[in-house]
C-alpha cells in the first residue's frame, strides 16, 4: 500500500521488532558523527525570510557543536547541567542541541512565544545554568534575570548585548577538538514542559538512550525516510514535535531537514516552497493542511512529494481527501506525546482509515484499557495505554523530573496511561475519542469533540471549529460548538441551525450542537492544538 520506503509488511514488521539498548549512547557521537564520515553529506537546507539560501553537511553541525561544547565548558556549564534554548528555526537551534547532547548537558527547549513570567518558571523549577536565545528574547529574560539565582551563562544568536556572550562570535574563536561525553543509558538528555490539566507544566525526563534512540521507529517507519529525503516539519521549535521530526526522526535516517526561518510560515510561502524545493516529505499540524486546503490549489504542482504526515490531534477525512486531490499524496496521522515517540500511526503501508490514528508501532504494545487495567475488547471505550511492565520499551519518558507524585499517577498496573481515550477497531486501527477531560456526556450518552468537529469541518461554511461541554438545566451538559467561518459567510441564527441539521444528517443526531457561537479564532496552543480547556472552562465559569 502507497508508496512505503522502510516498512513494506506491516505485520511482519510488528512481530519481528526488538530494541537493542545499549547501555550507553549518545545521539550526536554515535548519529550525527557517523553521518559526517562522508563530508558532503547534506543535514539541511536552509532558506531566510528574504529568500537567501545556504546549506550545512553533517560535518557542519559536527564541527559547529563542537565549538558550542568547548565555549559552555569555559563557561562553567558541565555534564548534568540544565540549558534552557528558546531559539526560533534557525541552523543555531540545531547546533545547540547536538551541543547539549555532545557534552551530557540536559536541554530545555521552549517556545519563542514564552512570557517572562513561563522563563523564570522553567528556570527556577529545572535549576538551569544556562540560557541560550536570540535577540528579540533577550529582554524577557533580563526582567526576570535577578529572580533566577541558578543562572550563570547567557548566550545571544545575533547582535552583541551587554551581560551576553555573543553566539557567533565565541564560536569562531572555539576550538573545535572536544571529547563527547559517554553519557549512560539512564542519564537525562532532555526536558520538556508539558502541561495538564491543573497547575504548572510538568516537566518530561527524556534519557539519552531511550528518546533519541526511541525515534528510529519515528523516522523509519511514521515519516518513512531514508538518507535521500529531504523532510520539512513545520514545527515550533519549542514543541517536542521538533525533536520527533526536525531532529532525531531524520536524522537518525541520515535525511536532510528543509528549514525557512521566517517567524510566521503562511500557506503562500509554504505551497510555493513545496513547488520550488526537492521536498519530499513533510510534517503538519492540523492546523496548517486546514489553511492550505482553502488556497487555490488547482494551478500547483508538487513534483518531488511522496509522503505526509499530520500530528497534534486527528484530521479529517474532508482535509485529507482534499489534500490527496491536489497533490496525490495522503497524510498520515501520527500519534504521541511529549513523553513518548511516536506510539501509533497511519503508516505508508497500510490501508488508511480516514479518522483513524492507524495501528501501534512496531515496538509498543499500546492497548486501550478499563479502570482495572484490563485490556478492554474492541470498539469499547477506555484509557489509551503501554504495556511497561515486562520490558519497558524505548521511546518512553524517564518520570516527571523531581514530582514523584504525578509520575505514580501516570501508571495504572501494568501500563503507562496516555490520559487519552480511544477505542481500537476489529482489524487493530485505532480511534481518538478525546483527551479523559474533554469527552462529554449529555443525557447519557458519551460524546467525543472530533466527531462533531470532523461532521462541522465538511460544511462549506466552516474553516475551523471546536466542541466543548456546555451547562444545561436539564440534561447536565449539552454538546457546544465554536465555529470559524470561511470567509464569504456570515454568522446567523438561520445558519446555524443549518449547521445543526446537517451534523444530524453527518452522524448520529445525539451529537449534534445544540448550542453554536460564531467566532473569529480559537485559542490555541503554540504547537497549534486547539486549546478545548480554555472554552470549556469559560462556559462553566471556572477560572
Amino acid at each position: 500500500m502507497g508508496t512505503a520506503r522502510n516498512m513494506t509488511d506491516y505485520e511482519k514488521e510488528y512481530a519481528a521488532f526488538t530494541w537493542e539498548v545499549p547501555e550507553r549512547f549518545n545521539f550526536a557521537r554515535d548519529i550525527v558523527d557517523k553521518w559526517a564520515e562522508d563530508p558532503e553529506k547534506l543535514a539541511m537546507w536552509c532558506v531566510e525570510g528574504d529568500g537567501s539560501e545556504s546549506k550545512r553537511t553533517f560535518l557542519d553541525f559536527s564541527r559547529a557543536s563542537r565549538r558550542l561544547a568547548n565555549v559552555l565548558t569555559h563557561q562553567g556549564i558541565k555534564r548534568g547541567d540544565v540549558a534552557i534554548v528558546v531559539l526560533n528555526r534557525n541552523p543555531a537551534w540545531w547546533e545547540t542541541f547536538t551541543a547539549c547532547i555532545r557534552m551530557g548537558v540536559i536541554m530545555t527547549p521552549g517556545t519563542t512565544q514564552l512570557t517572562s513570567t513561563d522563563l523564570e518558571y522553567r528556570i527556577n523549577a529545572a535549576g538551569a545554568t544556562c540560557f541560550i536565545t536570540d535577540t528579540p528574547n533577550a529582554p524577557k529574560l533580563e526582567q526576570v534575570l535577578d529572580r533566577c539565582p541558578t543562572l550563570r551563562t547567557k548566550l545571544i544568536v545575533g547582535k552583541p548585548r551587554e551581560g551576553w556572550i555573543t553566539y557567533s562570535e565565541a564560536l569562531l574563536d572555539a576550538p573545535e577538538a572536544f571529547e563527547t561525553a559517554d553519557t549512560r543509558s539512564d542519564e537525562g538528555a532532555i526536558v520538556y514542559f508539558t502541561s495538564g490539566t491543573t497547575g504548572y507544566p510538568k516537566m518530561s525526563l527524556h534519557t539519552h538512550t531511550s528518546y533519541p534512540l526511541g525515534h528510529q521507529v519515528t523516522g523509519r517507519y511514521w515519516l518513512d525516510l531514508t538518507p535521500d529525503d529531504l523532510h520539512w516539519n513545520i514545527s515550533d521549535t519549542g514543541w517536542a514535535k521538533a525533536a520527533w521530526s526536525s531532529y532525531f526522526g531524520p536524522w537518525y535516517c541520515g535525511a536532510a531537514v528543509f528549514v525557512h526561518t521566517a517567524d510566521r510560515i503562511d500557506p503562500a510561502t509554504t505551497l510555493s516552497c513545496l513547488q520550488r524545493y526537492p521536498i519530499t516529505t513533510m510534517c503538519g499540524a492540523p492546523t496548517l493542511y486546514r489553511m492550505l486546503v482553502l488556497q487555490d490549489l488547482s494551478s500547483c504542482t508538487f513534483p518531488t512529494l511522496r509522503h505526509c504526515v499530520g500530528a497534534g490531534e486527528p484530521l479529517n477525512a474532508e482535509i485529507i481527501d482534499a489534500w490527496k486531490k491536489a497533490t496525490g499524496v495522503t497524510i498520515r496521522d501520527g500519534y504521541g506525546q511529549s513523553e513518548t515517540v511516536c506510539l501509533c500511526a497511519s503508516f505508508a503501508c497500510i490501508e488508511p482509515r480516514f479518522g483513524s490514528m492507524g495501528k501501534r508501532t512496531p515496538g509498543f504494545d499500546l492497548q486501550v484499557i478499563d479502570a482495572e487495567g484490563d485490556i478492554l475488547p474492541p470498539n469499547v471505550e477506555g484509557d489509551l495505554a503501554v504495556r511497561v511492565n515486562t520490558e519497558r520499551p524505548l521511546g518512553l519518558f524517564k518520570d516527571y523530573w523531581k514530582d514523584p507524585e504525578k509520575t505514580a499517577a501516570s501508571h495504572r498496573g501494568d501500563w503507562y496511561v496516555t490520559g487519552d481515550r480511544a477505542y481500537i477497531d476489529e482489524d487493530g486501527y485505532f480511534w481518538f475519542v478525546g483527551r479523559a477531560d474533554d469527552v462529554i456526556l449529555t443525557s447519557g450518552y458519551r460524546i467525543g469533540p472530533f466527531e462533531v468537529e470532523s461532521a462541522l469541518i465538511e460544511h462549506p461554511a466552516v474553516a475551523e471549529s471546536a466542541v466543548v461541554s456546555s451547562p444545561d438545566p436539564t440534561r447536565g451538559e449539552v454538546v457546544k460548538a465554536f465555529v470559524v467561518l470561511a470567509s464569504r459567510f456570515t454568522g446567523s441564527d438561520e445558519l446555524a441551525r443549518e449547521l445543526q441539521d446537517y451534523v444530524k444528517n453527518a452522524t448520529a443526531p445525539y451529537k449534534y450542537p445544540r448550542k453554536i457561537e460564531f467566532v473569529t479564532d480559537l485559542p490555541k496552543t503554540v504547537s497549534g492544538k486547539i486549546r478545548r480547556m480554555d472554552l470549556r472552562n469559560a462556559e462553566w465559569g471556572r477560572k
